[in-house]
């Protein structure tokens, strides 16, 4: 019985350590960026994020997960000549809608989750780039390609 107790309460101290680091870490790192803007910094810690950029020359940026979902959508913005994110999640997931056409380099890696990358390569060699380097641990990054109204079909 001991042991079983032991793993318990350390189980127990784990959460509720990661739950007040992630309540601090979300009160330093809030988000910017809205959907005019060229560069973002999206970061959802115990919470969501949602974007539909309509960028005229988007850059990049950075968008980050604790326990939570950021959700961007791309399809109205114009990506800029050496466009690049920076993408990690923990615990949590990043969900990123490109329009048909653009080229994604991807310097992805997962562990305990996965990452999935969902876009046709374009037949244009010259087809606007998004690289996107990062981390998932325990959660998940997807990137898609699909035309359709609405930015994430629920």
């Amino acid at each position: 019985m001991r042991p079983v107790r032991a793993i318990t309460l350390t189980a127990l101290g784990f959460m509720t350590g990661m739950a007040a680091a992630a309540t601090l870490v979300k009160r330093a790192l809030p988000s910017r960026g809205d959907a005019d803007s060229d560069e973002v910094a999206l970061a959802a810690i115990l919470d969501g994020v949602e974007l539909e950029s309509r960028s005229t020359a988007f850059r990049g940026g950075s968008m980050f997960s604790w326990y939570g979902g950021v959700a961007v959508d791309l399809r109205d913005a114009k990506l800029a000549p050496g466009a690049h994110l920076n993408l990690h999640s923990l615990f949590g997931g990043i969900a990123i809608r490109v329009p048909v056409g653009w080229r994604i380099e991807s310097n992805l890696k997962a562990l305990g989750g996965g990452v999935a990358i969902g876009v046709p390569e374009p037949e244009d060699p010259d087809a606007p780039t998004l690289t996107l380097d990062g981390f998932a641990a325990f959660g998940g990054i997807a990137v898609g390609a699909r035309a359709g109204e609405a930015a994430f079909d629920r």
